[in-house]
């Protein structure tokens, strides 16, 4: 590679930096901004084009970004929701498999029935990064936002496979339904021991190692060795990253603190860049597809990507209102254990639905023997990914500001409960710290303890403050809230003083780093909602 290559090949991700910090500072969706970001640059004359490479996508992309989603969930939270989960990642996605190959088979001429079915599971899965990150913004419950995180993470798993089978019949190797059936259970099951075993070393691991930088740096390597591990055998890599992510992020609590505050910089960094860049990609498709389409009647595509992209959006809908309310109706005992779900919430996880970089690599991967409507394949699965991005996307939030909902309660209950904890946890520190000097194990003098007790006092009634939003009677700051405030007033200006020491050449820069980190810890510890 030569390197104006290089070059180039750095303007990718360099402009998806640009225009996702463009969102963050306006508070728009990034994933929407850089879609539409891509589809406009990939029209201009004289800018590189940027194929989408499907071994890129699912050896360096698919992974980290599995993984680093895994590890932010609750495997508690997931167990609480594991049958809606599984309709939602397995029957839908076989459902809309059916629904938007068969539609494609009926409408296409000479399309093959193995050929519409590979490309109802390459547009079968959603990608909820888009929905949960405009989710978690304007505060979906948390019901809600588990249950579309955990669709995303198991349900690639499930369109991959059954992809997987479609490709092999399309390239002469005749599949049956136990054949298939079988291969189904094999990937996910193998899939499910490699991702335990894995998950198992990696936490004896993690929990071992006391350095953060080496824990960190051999975490980054953990979803590869997870994926790699389980393809090498023809199991689903996404059901053993998957796995080995919810076990580590539920074992977190147990390694070092230095570990876990550098693990979420660490991965916040990994999926601010790599989201970035996949949303960017898909944009960046839309020139090198239409040339594909020479010869093609333009009409005549436009009205199969519709007709598919309205079966996309249907096939949810009609799949998930019986799925969420029909347990209900046969089951007292489900009627018992869950609360009533509001149609509200049915009504936002079906319309989000939106497709992502996944089901490209898939129909990218499509092979070209034996399948002449391949470039036609191609096209109809961006219509229908853009489709849903840009319509579903950009009416998501309209959506859940127009339904009421939020999660106020949960918020005010996680509060409440934090501050619970939070005397507990201060009146058994308190506790011990009493029994050590009443042994008089400590030689310590008492201002020290006072300042121990203080401190413990404070972190108790900090969390109670939160409680009034920060505010005291009539508006006032808190004791808690004014601290802050003039703890980083006092922040600043110590810094000033030591960068003005290391400027005059009273200081090193070796010791204005180790104390700009030791005031940076200190203020990040102020950092609260």
């Amino acid at each position: 590679m030569d390197a104006i290559s290089a070059l180039q090949l750095l303007l990718l991700p360099a402009g998806a930096l640009a225009v996702a910090g463009f969102a963050r500072r306006m508070d728009w969706s990034a994933p929407l901004l850089l879609v539409l970001a891509g589809l406009i640059v990939s029209v201009i004359p004289g800018v590189p084009e940027y194929n989408l490479s499907p071994e890129i996508v699912l050896l360096v992309f698919l992974p980290p970004l599995l993984y680093s989603a895994a590890l932010d969930s609750s495997y508690l939270t997931l167990r609480d929701v594991k049958r809606p989960i599984a309709l939602l990642s397995v029957g839908l996605v076989l459902f809309s498999m059916l629904a938007i190959g068969l539609t494609a088979y009926a409408m296409i001429p000479g399309l093959a029935l193995a050929a519409a079915l590979a490309l109802g599971a390459i547009v079968a899965p959603p990608d909820a990064v888009a929905a949960a990150a405009i989710g978690r913004k304007l505060g979906l419950p948390r019901r809600t936002m588990t249950v579309l995180t955990g669709e995303s993470l198991f349900n690639d798993a499930t369109a991959l496979t059954a992809y997987r089978v479609a490709v092999g019949v399309i390239a002469g190797a005749g599949a049956s339904f136990l054949t298939a059936t079988g291969e189904f259970l094999y990937a996910a099951g193998v899939g499910l021991m490699i991702g335990m075993a894995i998950a198992y070393l990696a936490g004896l691991l993690l929990t071992k190692i006391d350095d953060a930088l080496v824990a960190n740096a051999f975490s980054l390597m953990i979803p590869y060795a997870a994926y790699l591990a389980a393809e090498v055998v023809h199991a689903s890599g996404v059901i053993s990253v998957v796995i080995v992510g919810i076990y580590l992020g539920h074992q977190m609590s147990n390694t070092s603190y230095g570990t876990r505050l550098l693990s979420r910089a660490v991965w916040q960094v990994v999926d601010y860049l790599l989201e970035a860049i996949v949303f960017a990609l898909i944009g960046l498709q839309l020139l090198p597809l239409i040339r594909g389409l020479e010869g093609e009647n333009p009409w005549q595509v436009t009205g199969y990507a519709v007709a598919l992209f309205l079966v996309a959006i249907l096939a949810r809908f009609v799949w998930l209102i019986p799925g969420t309310y029909l347990p209900r109706v046969l089951s007292r005992k489900i009627r018992a254990r869950e609360a009533p779900i509001p149609w509200q919430q049915v009504a936002v996880v079906g319309w989000a639905g939106m497709r992502g970089v996944v089901s490209l690599a898939a129909a990218f991967a499509l092979p070209e023997v034996n399948l002449p409507e391949r470039n036609l394949l191609l096209f109809l699965t961006f219509a229908v990914v853009i489709g849903t991005l840009v319509i579903q996307g950009m009416s998501f939030p309209w959506l859940i500001r127009r339904l009421g909902i939020s999660n106020e309660r949960e918020r005010f209950q996680d509060d409440l409960t934090e501050a619970a904890a939070q005397q507990a946890a201060a009146a058994a520190g308190l506790a011990r710290l009493e029994e050590l000097v009443a042994e008089g194990v400590l030689d310590v003098h008492e201002r020290v303890v006072e300042k121990l007790r203080t401190r413990s006092e404070h972190s108790a009634l900090q969390a109670w403050e939160r409680l009034g939003g920060g505010t005291g009677p009539e508006g006032e700051e808190t004791p808690a809230t004014v601290y802050r405030r003039l703890r980083r007033e006092m922040l600043a200006a110590e810094r000033q003083v030591f960068i003005r020491l290391r400027d005059e050449r009273r200081i090193a820069d070796e010791v204005l780093r180790r104390v700009m980190a030791e005031l940076d810890f200190e203020e990040a510890t102020l950092e609260r909602d």
